[in-house]
């Protein structure tokens, strides 16, 4: 099963944390899956997790799994809503995919405090802004 996965990267394919406003008309930051190519992604996985270190405690949050089926090409699928008292943990996100049959994974870490204010820029697909990995 391990030789099936591709060590090779797909460029445009990546995730955003983006600031937006939610369903209550506060301000949240909501995870994104976000597909800038041409190609259809099937079978589309993402675990979640976060770790690192908080008042001086090793912490671990819960590992989540979001199975997102397909991922259309130029397009965005919302993963999470993430908390904000999470940012002074790395952040983890591997997802994994299907290009014509052929599957790809790759993780994706936000530092410690990158996800903040200052590091916003566009996020063209979504309109929005928001920190992004691809």
């Amino acid at each position: 099963m391990l030789k099936d996965i591709t060590e090779e990267s797909v460029e445009g394919v990546g995730i955003a944390v983006v600031h937006e406003l939610g369903d209550q008309m506060e301000m949240v930051w909501n995870v994104y899956a976000i597909n800038y190519t041409h190609n259809l992604l099937e079978g589309v996985l993402v675990s979640t997790k976060g770790y690192g270190i908080i008042n001086g405690e090793e912490t671990k949050t819960t590992a989540l799994r979001h199975f997102l089926d397909t991922l259309e090409p130029l397009s965005y699928a919302k993963i999470e809503l993430i908390q904000e008292e999470l940012f002074v943990l790395s952040n983890e996100y591997w997802m994994s995919y299907y290009i014509d049959g052929k599957i790809y994974e790759r993780k994706y870490i936000f530092g410690p405090n990158q996800i903040c204010e200052e590091n916003l820029e566009e996020v063209s697909l979504l309109n929005k802004q928001g920190c992004l990995l691809l």
